[in-house]
């Protein structure tokens, strides 16, 4: 596995798309766009990896301020640090070396993973020449590349690829037999939809024991659809499901601007490629005109859909306050 960390607005999220060689990161120019970890198989040179990308790293040791999710995105990279095989530590020519990128060095030391530096936005021969000034963060490899223009990646990766630990590969039974046996293994994909603020990413961590998505009150909290792998073992057999994460389905005209717009567009396109769409309502709030367009999403894309009711806590104290409020009622 490899990991993609560093402060916010460096490019990890180009850099992601550009090794993925798809769009699977929302890529823009605001910083700290992306908050959870975001994964994908990739194939390099005939070598498959899982490659993460993670949110921006913008607190300082000991700091308690930032945004509302500064914290919870740190969290999140340090329990991606503990999973991987081969860091890429990614910087900004551009910037040149500030405090933050020091603090995430010296977070990545701790580590004791291979950690490959890559110089990203060399995106002309000027700022190459500021290359030289990142050897004080003191990493044995350094490489600049260019996400915008996919320069330097392939020595880059070419390099991460040879610290990965080596494969095992099982010869018996012929190619047919080992693509079938690809094909069992395959995942169930199952989207978690619904408007935004209902529990989504809450009912993800329920399901998998952990934080692995980050969860808030507020609302727009996910922004990439998160793919998480999940195992169900039942009477010795494993099946294997790949949970998907979405970002909160507003109305169109209530989209605010082009992150949310892409966030959106993702959850659309989680929900045509999943075989099982679980949209969650809120049970407080009722049905509402918006969930009702988010299952015609679901009908149009023709998958198998599964109606959760979550905050029912919430909905039995209102139903019991207001079930006393028509007893008072009628007894007056």
């Amino acid at each position: 596995m490899v990991a993609i960390v560093g402060r916010p607005n460096v490019g990890k999220s180009a850099l992601f798309n550009r090794i993925a060689r798809r769009r699977v990161a929302i890529v823009h120019d605001r910083p700290g766009v992306t908050r959870d970890r975001l994964s994908a198989e990739v194939e390099w040179q005939g070598r498959p990896f899982m490659l993460v990308d993670t949110g921006g790293i913008g607190l300082l040791k000991g700091e308690q301020g930032g945004d509302d999710f500064a914290q919870e995105i740190v969290t999140q990279v340090q329990v991606a640090l503990d999973d991987v095989d081969v860091i890429l530590f990614v910087v900004s020519v551009q910037d040149g070396v500030v405090p933050m990128d020091l603090e995430v060095a010296s977070m990545l030391r701790t580590a004791d993973k291979p950690v490959l530096l890559i110089i990203n936005k060399v995106d002309t021969a000027g700022h190459a020449r500021g290359v030289d000034e990142f050897s004080e963060l003191g990493f044995e490899h350094a490489f600049p590349v260019s996400a915008l223009h996919d320069r330097g990646i392939d020595t880059s990766i070419g390099q991460a690829v040879k610290f990965l630990p080596e494969i095992l590969v099982q010869l018996e039974g012929g190619e047919d037999q080992g693509e079938n046996q690809k094909a069992k293994e395959l995942p169930m994909n199952i989207a978690i939809v619904g408007r935004p603020n209902v529990g989504k990413s809450s009912i993800i961590n329920a399901l998998t024991q952990s934080q692995r998505v980050i969860v808030s009150e507020i609302s727009g909290t996910t922004r990439d659809a998160i793919d998480v792998p999940f195992e169900v073992e039942t009477d010795g057999v494993r099946q294997h499901y790949n949970l998907i994460d979405t970002a909160g389905i507003r109305k169109r005209r209530r989209v605010k601007d082009s992150v949310e717009f892409f966030s959106v567009n993702r959850s659309d396109k989680a929900i045509e490629r999943c075989d099982l769409a679980v949209i969650v309502l809120d049970a407080a709030e009722g049905v509402t005109e918006q969930d009702k367009k988010i299952c015609d999403k679901i009908t149009d894309a023709g998958c198998a859909c599964i109606i959760v009711v979550n905050k029912w806590d919430l909905y039995k104290a209102a139903a019991e306050k207001a079930r006393k409020a028509e007893a008072k009622k009628t007894k007056e």
